[in-house]
């Protein structure tokens, strides 16, 4: 019994808050403590932007019964941007979340829960400097349920398109010795060249040993 007592000690719960603490929050460390002992609302990250308020609900209603959700919304564009707030009625309820959800999949994606203080109007928008969260404007990977690259690689995609378009310059002549298939899809070149688009096209049907006697001429 006391060898049970001792492991149980070393592993880590499952209802316990990150360390994370929210860097606008205008108390000390106790006091944000002490509101995550007692909350009931749960912030939940990592989301899909096409996660839709009622896929939420099936899910976290699971652990209780649900106060409200608070979608997080772009501040510029107000659509959803990949996070929420799930209020309950009592505190048992958000350790349930912790213990139960947290890790788990909703629309293929592994989604993060933890403690919050509490909701106050205004945190449901993005705090990123494009109005969404910071996460997606730093991200280099391609994500398709978070709207794709991230803002900064997108921007760098951009550029890189503007310069590729600027620098782009057409063909506008066949040179000698292209393929019949490309005459067939273009046209002759412009200004005409040592084997007319006649003379191969009429070359086709001749015999490999005649092609290649035609060539060497």
């Amino acid at each position: 019994m006391q060898q049970v007592a001792k492991n149980s000690n070393i592993i880590e719960r499952l209802d316990q808050p990150s360390t994370y603490k929210d860097h606008q929050f205008q108390g000390t460390d106790e006091e944000w403590y002490a509101l995550l002992a007692k909350s009931t609302t749960l912030y939940v990250g990592n989301l899909s932007f096409y996660t839709t308020e009622e896929q939420i609900y099936e899910l976290f209603s699971k652990c209780g019964e649900i106060k409200r959700i608070i979608m997080g919304l772009d501040r510029n564009n107000k659509t959803p941007c990949g996070f929420c707030f799930v209020e309950y009625y009592t505190h048992e309820c958000v350790l349930n979340c912790l213990k139960y959800i947290n890790g788990t999949k909703l629309d293929d994606r592994i989604i993060r829960t933890d403690l919050d203080p509490g909701f106050k109007e205004g945190r449901q928008f993005g705090r990123g400097r494009s109005g969404g969260q910071v996460r997606d404007e730093y991200r280099q990977e391609y994500d398709e349920g978070r709207g794709g690259w991230g803002h900064i690689r997108a921007r760098q995609e951009a550029e890189r398109r503007r310069r590729q378009n600027e620098t782009y310059e057409p063909i506008t002549t066949i040179p000698s010795g292209a393929s019949h298939g490309i005459y067939a899809r273009l046209g002759p070149p412009a200004g005409g060249s040592k084997r007319t688009y006649d003379d191969d096209l009429a070359r086709v049907n001749d015999s490999p040993a005649k092609r290649n006697r035609d060539l060497d001429a």
